[in-house]
């Protein structure tokens, strides 16, 4: 029974946590999402799957494992939101120095 109980715990953790990895990839945007949640996450997610193996608790090795996994996911993501809204600020900057020379020579 408690064995029972600790994976149930572990899959609702994973699939909430996941969801919301999931949902700030689907929406394109990690706008208030803080790169250090996630480098936080995997610290901590690495300590704790050491620890849980050293003790040998199955539930949380597996668990911490895979909230690893998932830290490395939303940190890639937040990371690529970033570096793409960095590209398309500058794009917009040429496209506005672009039309300002372009409304110059008219």
């Amino acid at each position: 029974m408690q064995e029972a109980i600790g994976w149930i715990s572990s899959f609702i953790l994973v699939l909430t946590i996941g969801k919301q990895v999931f949902k700030q990839w689907k929406e394109g945007s990690s706008e208030n999402v803080s790169k250090w949640l996630f480098i936080g996450q995997l610290a901590a997610s690495l300590g704790f799957t050491i620890y849980s193996w050293l003790v040998g608790n199955w539930v949380f090795v597996v668990t911490n494992a895979i909230m690893l996994v998932n830290a490395l996911a939303g940190l890639f993501i937040v990371l690529h939101h970033r570096r793409r809204e960095r590209r398309e600020q500058g794009t917009k900057r040429q496209d506005e120095d672009a039309g300002g020379l372009t409304a110059e020579r008219t």
